[in-house]
């Protein structure tokens, strides 16, 4: 059995592909219960989709990349050929490395966001409920989460945590010189919509509100600072007063399109607005882009802020690579540790059952009336006749044979070389 890989991210694949293999929160179960239903060699599983990257951990054959590769394919609709140049592949110690990598935020748009780690947990718990995970994975889910955190707590890269969400904010204060003369709208509220408004309220954002499918929720974020809320179905009717819009749901399909936002141009009298889609899929219609008075940015438009981010953080994630490559190391041997196991358990059970019998012979002896100290040394023999044998034949065979190498190992299993 190996670990294995496999995926596609912000780096390797465009932003229209990576929709079209993204895979919701919601639709997790389902793609994991087809994914080892349709290949039968896959026995674990566990799948992380975020708007940068969505890849599938696997505990399968050798080698069954292409099968994986081929099931996406299929799943998603995307021709074989899109994922074949895009695509990433990394086996066992190298698949833990990545996998604790993408955890720390090490691999992230911006070097060391904070959110990744929660969306790494939220796919183990998923793959966990969907009775997915086996002991494979889960050791690997426990590595992966202890070294991420100890990223976080142990190195500056988890000092002033920088977000694809705080990227957004970032642009739009360089584009408004004052936030105190703005106003924002948030569509969604979940986490990186709380981050959204907790930057822009740090930043002074004049007025705010937060619009969501679901009302309660956003009255919920809205309460927490200061902002004002409404249903998803009335942003078209209050669009127009807003100056910054920003946009994070798990919608499958756009939820702000081209009309409605020339709708809102003509009652702002053509006022231009700044627009950020950092869903996946896109929460913004494309197509809104090409209005004359609206600035829209996608989530590979922040690459710029994202760039100097990394440059200032470089010195923390050269510590934090040195935790994940001693975590994926400390990995690699539990795994081999807890392999052993079932070798463990016979040789133990061997052991006991030698010892049991030894002992009831013992206590026959007593019965008949042999003396105590004699019986006592018959056992002791007997055990010791019994526990050395197999070593005693391995010791002289390796002699016989002139194998150093297995008598210099024998030696330090039973400490005989001092």
């Amino acid at each position: 059995m190996a670990i294995l890989a496999y995926g596609l991210n912000f780096r390797t694949a465009s932003l229209a592909l990576r929709e079209q293999i993204a895979i919701t929160e919601e639709g997790l179960g389902e793609a994991l219960s087809r994914l080892r239903s349709d290949i039968g060699n896959v026995r674990e599983a566990a799948i992380l989709s975020t708007c940068n990257r969505t890849e599938l951990y696997c505990a399968t054959d050798p080698g069954n990349a292409a099968n994986v590769a081929d099931w996406l394919s299929d799943y998603r609709s995307v021709e074989r050929g899109e994922l074949h140049g895009a695509a990433y592949v990394h086996w066992d110690q190298d698949a833990a490395r990545h996998v604790m990598r993408v955890a720390a935020g090490l691999d992230s748009q911006v070097l060391g966001e904070p959110q990744i780690l929660g969306q790494v947990k939220t796919a183990y718990d998923v793959a966990r409920a969907a009775g997915a995970l086996g002991p494979e994975l889960d050791l690997l889910s426990q590595h992966t989460l202890n070294i991420a955190k100890r990223v976080r707590s142990d190195t500056a890269i988890g000092q002033n945590p920088v977000s694809v969400a705080y990227a957004a904010v970032t642009l739009a204060r360089q584009i408004f010189a004052d936030l105190e003369d703005a106003s924002a709208l948030i569509i969604g509220a979940g986490e990186t919509a709380e981050l959204l408004a907790r930057h822009l309220r740090e930043q002074g954002i004049s007025g705010m509100a937060i619009a969501n499918r679901t009302l309660t929720n956003a009255e919920n974020l809205a309460r927490t600072f200061g902002a004002d809320a409404m249903q998803l179905g009335d942003v078209a009717e209050n669009l127009h007063h807003y100056d910054i819009v920003i946009s994070s749901t798990g919608s499958p399909l756009p939820v702000l399109g081209k009309g409605a936002v020339e709708g809102a141009l003509k009652r702002r009298r053509y006022k231009p607005v700044f627009m950020v889609d950092i869903a996946m899929p896109r929460d913004i219609e494309p197509e809104v882009g090409e209005l004359r008075d609206v600035y829209l940015y996608s989530i590979d438009d922040l690459t710029s802020i994202v760039e100097e981010n990394a440059r200032k953080r470089q010195s923390a994630a050269d510590s934090a690579e040195l935790l994940v490559t001693e975590g994926a190391t400390t990995y690699t041997r539990e795994r081999r540790v807890q392999a052993a196991g079932d070798m463990v358990m016979r040789y133990r059970q061997q052991a006991s059952a030698t010892a049991d019998s030894e002992l009831d012979k013992a206590r026959k002896a007593i019965a008949r009336g042999e003396p105590a100290d004699v019986v006592l040394e018959q056992l002791t023999r007997a055990l010791t006749n019994k526990f050395t044998h197999s070593p005693t034949v391995a010791i002289r065979k390796a002699s016989a044979d002139d194998n150093a190498d297995l008598l210099h190992y024998i030696g330090d299993i039973f400490d005989l070389d001092r």
